[in-house]
């Protein structure tokens, strides 16, 4: 088997075996197959594409290029859930709680943020003395326990994935459906989850752009999860907005608080609901998505699943207090209002803009190995189709210091800011439900 050869095969239409990709994969793990051929490969595959079966072959292929988890020491259904990426998305942060109050165990593995997307781990790490390695015994153990763990990914948890983004990147071929769908897919699989729930988003603040874009992706996803085994389901969800109002760690930690004491934002709880009763729905403890609904509000409002997340802080190297007191975590010294110019309705946010601002402020990572500031990022107050007075404040700006860079944050509100004078309809936040049956339009 050559590597030339395969390359060919897909150049010219042709669909991969197993053992090619396998053998492709491997290859270029070991670095037997050279970058230039690699490239050669990725490039034929985004302009010829994979059907279903091979997809799930390269994503098996990825998993199987590192360490895999073995979760059957936990008991009962394992779902774990993912998301594509957002502003503002603290989603894991509530849904790990709520979900392990139905008694479904939550064993989940994230990852820390780059570029204008947040990372859970980086959230979780802005409550002090929050401990995100465990070994794997200790991992289980919580899980059996209080039912929820979160840490942070392997090191060495699907090499291939990291080698070939890395790769895709400098090449223009990050934006194929096939290679997006099998580097999400493959390390979900690797971390060994019974069943799979993907929040998939789309708009000014996602990855994929447009819904048709967010619903291929999502069935692309749903299929590799169908192929191997796992049940799987995805949200389509809007971003063309913040979700929520806080963006920026501990800002995004104190609003997922919120939100399990049952005062959250609108968006976030009805998004974090219809996520759980998914999970719920595949773990067994509903036999419909509003059966499964109704069991979460019971949690929330009871407090139990606030009890799971001061649990979880307790167990791994938090204070439990902090879920009563959000004065505990990090504050900025510099909280710096920005104020609209005129009058009207907010017709437009856009999310991309307002995530690099936070960025910029220190909230997120330019590259990895950037340091992240806990207690900076942005405050909404006004969100689209609420109505606005020259002179009110639009967002907060929660800084270090008033000066330059502070300065240029607030220029970078106002440009994301889209006022105008007529009424505005906001868009639906759920659009589409996609299962192994199809794509299913929401609203």
């Amino acid at each position: 088997m050559r590597a030339v050869d395969i390359i060919h095969k897909k150049r010219n239409g042709g669909s991969l075996t197993s053992e090619e990709l396998s053998y492709l994969i491997r290859g270029y793990c070991h670095g037997d197959i050279p970058d230039y051929q690699m490239s050669a490969w990725a490039m034929a595959v985004f302009f010829r594409g994979m059907n279903a079966r091979e997809t799930a072959d390269l994503t098996l292929a990825m998993a199987q290029s590192g360490d895999q988890v073995d979760l059957s020491a936990i008991q009962g259904i394992k779902v774990d859930k993912h998301s594509t990426g957002g502003v503002g998305d603290k989603t894991t942060l509530i849904v790990g709680p709520l979900v392990a109050a139905c008694g479904i165990p939550v064993a989940k593995m994230s990852g820390k943020g780059l570029g204008h997307t947040g990372g859970t781990i980086d959230k979780l790490e802005s409550i002090a003395g929050f401990q995100t390695e465990l070994t794997k015994e200790q991992f289980f153990s919580q899980v059996n326990t209080n039912g929820l763990a979160v840490v942070g990914q392997s090191g060495n948890m699907t090499p291939a994935d990291k080698k070939l983004y890395a790769l895709r990147d400098v090449t223009a071929t990050v934006e194929s459906i096939p290679l997006i769908a099998s580097s999400i897919m493959s390390k979900k699989i690797a971390a060994g989850a019974d069943a799979i729930v993907l929040d998939v988003k789309t708009g000014s603040g996602a990855f994929m752009k447009t819904v048709d874009e967010a619903e291929v992706l999502a069935q692309a996803m749903v299929d590799i999860g169908t192929e191997v085994g796992r049940q799987t389901a995805a949200l389509i969800s809007d971003m063309d907005q913040p979700l929520g109002y806080a963006i920026g760690n501990a800002l995004e930690v104190q609003e997922a608080i919120d939100t399990l004491h049952g005062r959250g934002p609108e968006d976030l709880t009805r998004l974090c609901v219809a996520l759980s009763a998914h999970m719920v729905v595949l773990g067994g403890k509903a036999d419909s998505l509003e059966e499964a609904e109704l069991l979460l509000r019971d949690k929330l409002a009871s407090g139990e699943a606030l009890d799971k997340f001061r649990a979880l802080v307790a167990a791994q190297g938090g204070n439990p207090a902090v879920a009563d007191d959000p004065g505990l975590l990090p504050q900025a010294p510099v909280v710096i209002p920005v104020v609209a110019k005129q009058g009207g309705y907010v017709q437009r946010i856009d999310a991309e803009k307002l995530g690099l601002a936070a960025m910029v402020l220190g909230a997120g990572r330019a590259t990895k190995d950037a340091a992240i500031d806990y207690a900076v990022g942005l405050t909404l107050r006004l969100k689209v189709g609420d109505r606005v007075h020259a002179g009110d404040t639009l967002a907060a700006v929660h800084a270090r210091s008033d000066g330059d860079i502070a300065s240029q944050v607030v220029s970078r509100i106002l440009e994301a800011y889209t006022i105008s004078d007529q009424e505005v309809s906001v868009s639906p936040l759920l659009l589409s439900v996609v299962t192994a049956d199809g794509v299913k339009r929401l609203e």
